[in-house]
C-alpha cells in the first residue's frame, strides 16, 4: 500500500453525529475515516482494515490536519 494509490474524499454528517471529515480509500474499499465529532467537540479516527502501514496514518492525519477546519461548530 503506498500513498499514490489512496483516493481522499471530504465528507459531512448531520445524522447520530455532526462533523466534517475526510474518507481514505484504497481500491474501492474504505479503509480510513477521521472525523471531527462537533456534538462531541472530539476528533476520531475509524479504522476499516488491518495492519495499515503507520506512514498511511499519519499522512492521512497531516491531510485531515490541512483540509479540515480545527474550530467545532456549535
Amino acid at each position: 500500500m503506498k500513498i499514490n494509490d489512496l483516493n481522499f474524499e471530504i465528507v459531512s454528517s448531520g445524522d447520530k453525529r455532526d462533523g466534517l471529515g475526510i474518507e481514505v480509500w484504497l481500491d474501492e474499499k474504505l479503509i480510513i475515516e477521521i472525523f471531527r465529532n462537533d456534538i462531541k467537540k472530539i476528533k476520531e479516527v475509524s479504522t476499516y482494515l488491518n495492519d495499515i502501514p503507520l506512514e498511511v496514518i499519519e499522512f492521512s492525519i497531516e491531510y485531515f490536519k490541512k483540509e479540515i477546519p480545527e474550530n467545532y461548530m456549535d
